[in-house]
C-alpha cells in the first residue's frame, strides 16, 4: 500500500426525515443561497421542506443549475451571491447541483478570473464560502468529496477541480427524496458510482487488501441493488443502500493509498462537452473499450475483478478477462444505458473531434501509468464505435 493522507470533514445525516436537521446544521444567522436544478425539487415538495427547516433565516433561491453545470449559469449565481453578501450555500439536488455549488463557493471570494479555478484544477483556491447539501440523486459522491466538474459551454470544455476548501460541511441523505426520479437518472447513477469505484480499483496491485475488498463489496452491492432500484422504485431499503454506496464510492476512502486511473472519466468529459451525452452514458461507452485496450497493464487486477466481483473462475486467464469485460458491458446494458457510440448517433467524425479536444486540453498522459496518449485514446474511442 502506498503512503497517503486521508481527510474528509463532511458530516453525514442519513435517513428519512433528516432534512429537519438543517435547523441545527446551518448557522442561525446565516444568509443562505439555496441552489437547485429544475422543477422537480419544487414539484415534489423537497424545496418547501428545506425552506421550512431553515426557519427564519434569510434565504435566496437560485434555480436552473443544469445536469452538466455550466460556467455561464453559475457565474450568474456568483454575481448575485456577491451582491447580496451571501455567507452560506445550500445545494438541493444531485451531483450536478452540488458540483455547481462548489464552484460558486470558490468563485465568490476569488479575486482573479473564475475560469482559472478550472484551468488550475483548483490549486490556487485560498478560501470558499461554506457549503451544505441535501442530496436527491445517488450518483456522483459529490456530497462527500472535494471535487467538481464544470462545463464552459462557449468553449465546449468540461474540466474538473479539487480543493479541500469546498468539502461540504454536511450532507443530508434522505433516500425517500430519490423515489420520484426518472429511470434514466437512477440507471445513470448506478453506472456513475460503478465506474467511480473501478477507476480507483482496476489498476495494479499494491498490497492494499482493505481497499480492494471494500471496493469489491461496493461493486457487488451496485450489481445487486442497481436493478432493484429500477424494478422497485419505492423500496426504501434499496434506495438507502444505493445512496450510501454511491457516497462511499467517491469519498476518498477506497482510493487512499492505491493508484488511480480516471482516463475513462476524462475521455468521457469530452464527449459530454461536445455532444451533450449524459456523463454516465459516456462512462458506459468508454469503460469496456478501455478495459480491453489496457488488459495487459491491468491484467492482475482484471483477473481479481473477474473472480471476486463476477465469480468467474472457469477457463484460462484470457477467457476470464474477456468474460469480465462482457459482464461489465452487459450490466450497463441491463440498466438501459447503451455502451456504443453508434447508439448515440456518433461515428468516426465525432471521434476525430474528441481527439482534438483531448489534445487541446492537455489530456495526453492519462491513466495510472500516465501512458495513455492520443494514440491509445484513439484506439479506445474507435473500439467504442
Amino acid at each position: 500500500m502506498l503512503n497517503f493522507d486521508f481527510y474528509n470533514p463532511t458530516q453525514i445525516s442519513f435517513g428519512q426525515g433528516s432534512i429537519a436537521k438543517l435547523d441545527r446544521l446551518v448557522p442561525a444567522d446565516a444568509k443562505v443561497m439555496l441552489l437547485f436544478g429544475g422543477q422537480s425539487a419544487q414539484r415534489t415538495g423537497t424545496l418547501d421542506e428545506v425552506k421550512a427547516a431553515l426557519g427564519g433565516r434569510k434565504v435566496l433561491l437560485f434555480g436552473g443549475v443544469e445536469a452538466n453545470p455550466t460556467y455561464e449559469k453559475l457565474m450568474e449565481a456568483v454575481q448575485i451571491a456577491r451582491e447580496e453578501k451571501i455567507d452560506f450555500l445550500l445545494a438541493v439536488g444531485g451531483g450536478s447541483v452540488i458540483d455547481g455549488t462548489k464552484f460558486v463557493a470558490a468563485a465568490v471570494p476569488y479575486t482573479d478570473e473564475p475560469w482559472n479555478i478550472l484551468l488550475s484544477g483548483g490549486r490556487d483556491i485560498k478560501q470558499a464560502l461554506p457549503i451544505g447539501t441535501v442530496l436527491t440523486l445517488a450518483a456522483t459522491g459529490s456530497e462527500m468529496n472535494n471535487g467538481s466538474v464544470i462545463t464552459r459551454r462557449s468553449l465546449q470544455a468540461k474540466l474538473p477541480f479539487h480543493s479541500d476548501f469546498v468539502f461540504p460541511q454536511f450532507s443530508i441523505l434522505d433516500p425517500t427524496k430519490s423515489f420520484t426520479l426518472p429511470e434514466r437518472q437512477v440507471a445513470n447513477g448506478v453506472v456513475d458510482a460503478f465506474v467511480h469505484v473501478i477507476e480507483q480499483y482496476l489498476t495494479y496491485p499494491v498490497n492494499a487488501p482493505v481497499q480492494d475488498r471494500f471496493a469489491e463489496g461496493l461493486l457487488q452491492t451496485l450489481v445487486e441493488q442497481g436493478p432493484l432500484a429500477l424494478s422497485q422504485p419505492d423500496d426504501y431499503e434499496v434506495r438507502a443502500n444505493l445512496m450510501w454506496v454511491a457516497t462511499l464510492a467517491l469519498n476518498g476512502l477506497i482510493g487512499a493509498g492505491v493508484p488511480q486511473d480516471w482516463s475513462t472519466h476524462l475521455i468521457g468529459h469530452e464527449l459530454t462537452a461536445l455532444y451533450g451525452l449524459d456523463h454516465a452514458q459516456t462512462l458506459a461507452v468508454i469503460l469496456p473499450s478501455m478495459m480491453q485496450e489496457r488488459r495487459l497493464a491491468k491484467r492482475e487486477k482484471l483477473l481479481q475483478y473477474a473472480e471476486r466481483v463476477w465469480n468467474l473462475r472457469d477457463g484460462d486467464a484470457e477467457q476470464r478477462i474477456d468474460a469480465a469485460i462482457e459482464q461489465t458491458r452487459a450490466f450497463f446494458e441491463s440498466l438501459g444505458v447503451k455502451t456504443r457510440l453508434k447508439d448515440y448517433d456518433l461515428a468516426q467524425a465525432e471521434v476525430e473531434t474528441a481527439l482534438k479536444q483531448l489534445e487541446e486540453h492537455g489530456m495526453q498522459q492519462l491513466g495510472e501509468h500516465k501512458d495513455i496518449d492520443l494514440a491509445v485514446s484513439r484506439r479506445v474511442l474507435e473500439a467504442s464505435l
